[in-house]
């Protein structure tokens, strides 16, 4: 019985790491909210890297995160290298490109909780009623362990819900008068 048991749970184990591995290569996750405001305004909210760490969801969860700047305050090279106790972890976010007042590009490399590369992009959309559109998109590779995780946990949910936070942050603080 006891034998019978094991062989299950063994199974059952060798079942799911069967099944992760067949998970996508590659994830992405998506936002998009509207802000009463041109692009102008926003633009540089996230182009300079101190003034998006004003409303970056992740630093607000950990306000004792340590960080250093380097390279220019805004645009292409500007970054931060951070280490975070409460869910932040420790990495490096870089603006890797910039178009006026339309995309800010990044890269964000992980180096805990877990070793990550991804690609991040914010695109900024004027709308016709002089509102703008922004998109909060992230992507890369997904590697054995987050297919694993990826299986108990919803991580577009999960990083969504983030990202959702940051948007709503921005819209607040753009929105002001």
């Amino acid at each position: 019985m006891i034998k019978t048991i094991a062989l299950l749970l063994v199974l059952t184990v060798l079942a799911l790491l069967a099944y992760a591995a067949t998970r996508p290569d590659t994830f992405a996750v998506e936002r998009s909210v509207t802000i009463a405001a041109p692009a102008e305004k926003l633009f540089p909210l996230i182009n300079d890297m101190r003034s998006f760490n004003t409303w970056n969801p992740y630093n607000r969860k950990d306000p004792a995160m340590k960080g250093i700047y380097s390279g220019p305050q805004a645009g292409a090279g500007a970054a931060f290298d951070f280490h975070g106790n409460k869910g932040a972890g420790k990495g490096r976010l870089a603006i890797t490109g910039t178009t006026e007042v339309s995309r800010v590009s990044m890269q964000l490399d992980m180096e805990e909780p877990f070793e990550g590369h991804n690609a991040i992009d914010f695109t900024l959309a004027p709308e016709s009623d002089g509102t703008t559109r922004v998109t909060w998109s992230m992507h890369g590779p997904s590697s054995f362990l987050p297919k694993l995780m990826g299986i108990f946990f919803n991580m577009d949910q999960m990083i969504g819900k983030d990202f959702e936070t940051g948007l709503a942050n921005l819209k607040v603080l753009a929105e002001k008068p």
